[in-house]
């Protein structure tokens, strides 16, 4: 794409932009924070600015502010795209900025990417270095940035062939806004990445996810409360952060596991508390003795369902189970958090969709961390055999945490190409 082309280009995203942005401006979703996104409250100076779209961007950054050590004191934006991201930010509006001996950190609402509000944008900050986690390609960014002379790097990236195959059409733009440095979280993200951008720039690290991984811990009272519910060597299966489009599903597994091993106590633990009332109706029909969670004072008895209505007592639960089923990953939903149980010493059984995960690494499943099934009836049989087999908690736990810790050093690298690219500018 030749220069005028891409000004044309350019143009035609900023023009799509001002026809986007009023309705933009009225969408629940964009209200909080509008007034940052739209630049009418201006963002303020720092040497370092850091975006992370949502949730799992926010707690990255938050891991690189607390264990990153500049060489020198600096200010630093991070900012996010939802309300959500913000929460973990400010940790639910407690904190308004971090405050350190070397880092002063304040956030803010990722601006909208209309290039003009950009330009301003970063003349605002004028970051010596803008740091984007995972995948943040704004073609505004990037241009703004790249025309300012500020450094660009971004940290735990990912670019999946769908993603790359949409940025090949406009591979001239990208490369002429290429990043300075892309720190990619595997050899098959690095090779993407190299093929937009070029290979001198790109390198593999460690995901700063692994740094964040440790032992799940239940508190002493919740545990106590948990074994008193649950008898000591029952054969104990829990279902967790199953979503309602997998429901069906999963009252397949159960009716499964109950016929084959009728002693099987099931805890089940709907993702959200609305769908509680919807397995209160199932269970009935099922003709399945359940009981809430919240009614629950003495030890459940064989063959019954425990439909959990409390929340906080997942983990302590994990350490009674002898199997777990790990919810999203029936349907074609990503999956949900597998390395909790992994950690409380039980391999935890998941569906086969899991991209949500795929950062954890295949050799999980090669060194049989992690059991994937193909479909319901394949997952409620490998939980029937898990609860016949007696594997050691402590030998699960053991080698979880040696995978992890193998896989860690990620957040200690990221630091290391922040401070190289700050002392270039």
């Amino acid at each position: 794409m030749s220069c005028s082309m891409e000004t044309a280009a350019m143009a035609m995203y900023e023009m799509g932009w001002s026809i986007a942005m009023p309705f933009l401006s009225v969408n629940h979703r964009l209200v909080e924070g509008l007034d940052q996104r739209c630049l009418k409250i201006p963002l303020p100076r720092a040497d370092l600015w850091i975006q992370g779209a949502s949730v799992g961007e926010s707690f990255l950054t938050r891991t690189i502010l607390t264990h990153w050590t500049p060489a020198s004191r600096l200010k630093v934006l991070a900012t996010t795209n939802t309300p959500q991201g913000m929460d973990i930010l400010t940790r639910n509006g407690r904190e308004k900025k971090i405050k350190t001996d070397q880092v002063t950190a304040s956030f803010a609402y990722f601006p909208f990417d209309k290039p003009s509000l950009m330009k301003k944008a970063v003349s605002s900050v004028s970051p010596r270095l803008m740091v984007l986690l995972e995948t943040e390609l704004w073609p505004g960014l990037l241009d703004a940035l790249t025309k300012a002379g500020s450094k660009i790097l971004i940290i735990n990236g990912r670019i999946n062939p769908e993603s790359l195959n949409k940025y090949m059409l406009w591979r001239s733009f990208w490369k002429n806004r290429a990043p300075d440095r892309i720190l990619a979280v595997s050899k098959e993200d690095a090779k993407r990445f190299a093929i937009l951008f070029g290979e001198k720039r790109v390198f593999v690290m460690s995901n700063i996810k692994f740094d964040q991984i440790s032992p799940a811990s239940a508190g002493a009272a919740v545990s106590e409360k948990i074994k008193k519910i649950i008898p000591k060597n029952a054969a104990f299966a829990a279902f967790a952060s199953i979503r309602q489009e997998e429901e069906p599903l999963v009252e397949k597994m159960i009716a499964k596991i109950l016929a084959e091993k009728p002693e099987t106590i099931i805890g089940l633990f709907p993702r959200h508390m609305y769908r509680l009332e919807y397995w209160k109706r199932i269970l009935t029909q099922m003709a399945v003795s359940w009981k809430l969670r919240s009614e629950h004072e003495a030890p459940a008895r064989n063959g019954s369902v425990i439909l959990w209505d409390t929340v906080g007592e997942l983990v302590a639960s994990y350490k009674m189970a002898k199997t777990a089923f790990v919810g999203g990953s029936l349907a074609p939903l990503g999956g949900q958090n597998f390395l909790e149980p992994l950690t409380c010493g039980v391999i935890p059984i998941i569906g086969p969709s899991w991209h949500n995960f795929y950062w954890v690494g295949r050799e999980i499943m090669e060194k049989r961390l992690v059991k994937i099934a193909k479909d319901w009836e394949t997952a409620a049989t490998m939980m029937i055999d898990s609860l016949q087999m007696n594997i050691p908690r402590e030998t699960v736990h053991s080698k979880a945490m040696a995978y992890i810790h193998k896989r860690q050093g990620g957040t200690a690298q990221a630091g290391r190409a922040i401070n190289e690219l700050l002392a270039q500018f």
